[in-house]
């Protein structure tokens, strides 16, 4: 039954490590900012939970994984709370996000832009207003 469990801990090990070498490969290989801490972000938190829970598996129940506990709960909170400023440091420079073969114009991205009401309306007021 213990090989068994460090067998099944060690494929997870050599999973979480594949899926974090994954998520490397797609910060080199996406096209924006958002896209590379979107990857980063998802593949840090999931291979970083395969690679604990094998390690928990292998090490049995002792105190080494109640820290593995622990460490993968500082993992989760402090992963996407890093992501969400790293998100925001970047809007805040002015980086636009691509959606498709499109990138958000300057003044979207900005929160300066107008609906098409209301572009319709202020222009057909400055045409009923008198000089």
């Amino acid at each position: 039954m213990v090989d068994a469990l460090h067998l099944v801990g060690g494929g997870l090990v050599v999973a979480g490590a594949l899926l974090t070498l994954l998520g490397g490969v797609g910060v080199l290989r996406f096209p924006d900012v958002y896209t590379r801490i979107h990857a980063a972000s998802l593949t840090d938190t999931g291979g970083a939970t395969l690679v604990l829970l094998g390690l928990a598996l292998i090490s049995g129940l002792t105190l080494e994984t109640l820290k593995l506990g622990l460490v993968w709960v500082f993992v989760m909170l402090t992963t996407p709370a890093a992501a969400n400023a790293l998100a925001n440091a970047a809007f805040s420079a002015g980086h636009t996000p691509r959606i498709g073969a499109f990138q958000i114009m300057k003044s979207l991205a900005a929160g300066e832009a107008r609906s098409d009401t209301q572009r319709r309306e202020t222009s057909d007021d400055d045409k009923s207003s008198p000089p």
